[in-house]
């Protein structure tokens, strides 16, 4: 696999930003007869310097899959998505809105804060618990990703045991027994930890941005 991609750039300069650049002493009125007669000669020229500079620093976004990269899909993926989501976490300016039924009851809105469980759809306010709800999905996230990128992630729940016993012609001899304990219980819960983790990757996979 091999991807090159380069940081997006937006090479639009609007003609009324030159004309509040040019009157920088005062607040203009997009309106004035001047504005949008400036506005109406620059729009051609500011377009031909977008597209200039398209050319000249293009969007680069190159993407090569090779066929082992599909062998086990979610292998590859997993050490790719793993740092972008804990570089999002570090860095995100803001939450999403997030289900109750997605978090634990302390992070819920009708049991702790205010007790009322729409009070974030009223006039677009938030409760106490708005971004923790969402640094809880973002670290079920990346809990699962850590399993994911990890082949052996489950070995503390086998435990190998190895005993020795035997008796031949009056003497104690070695043999070795080796055997595998299994904790289904808490294989069961961990793999159902994982697979929650990656449904809230799915449910809030568009809900990932800075």
């Amino acid at each position: 696999m091999k991807i090159y991609t380069n940081e997006p750039r937006d090479h639009w300069v609007s003609p009324y930003r030159i004309c509040e650049k040019v009157c920088f002493w005062r607040e203009i009125d997009y309106d004035e007869p001047w504005v949008r007669r400036t506005n109406k000669v620059l729009e051609p020229v500011c377009t031909l310097w977008m597209n200039l500079l398209d050319v000249i620093h293009p969007k680069v976004n190159y993407i090569k899959i090779d066929p082992w990269d599909t062998w086990s899909m979610d292998s590859t993926l997993s050490p790719i998505i793993l740092p972008m989501l804990k570089q999002l976490k570090a860095t995100k300016h803001g939450a999403p809105f997030v289900d109750d039924e997605d978090v634990p009851k302390k992070y819920r809105v009708g049991i702790k804060g205010t007790g009322d469980p729409d009070l974030h759809k009223i006039n677009d306010d938030v409760d106490p618990e708005f971004f923790k709800r969402f640094d809880y999905i973002l670290d079920e996230m990346i809990w699962t990703f850590e399993q994911l990128s990890d082949w052996d992630n489950d070995k503390q729940f086998y435990t190998h045991m190895t005993k020795t016993e035997g008796w031949e012609n009056g003497k104690d001899i070695d043999k070795s027994i080796r055997d595998i304990k299994v904790d289904h219980k808490g294989l069961k819960a961990h793999n159902a930890r994982i697979d929650n983790g990656l449904r809230l990757f799915g449910k809030y996979y568009r809900a990932l941005w800075d």
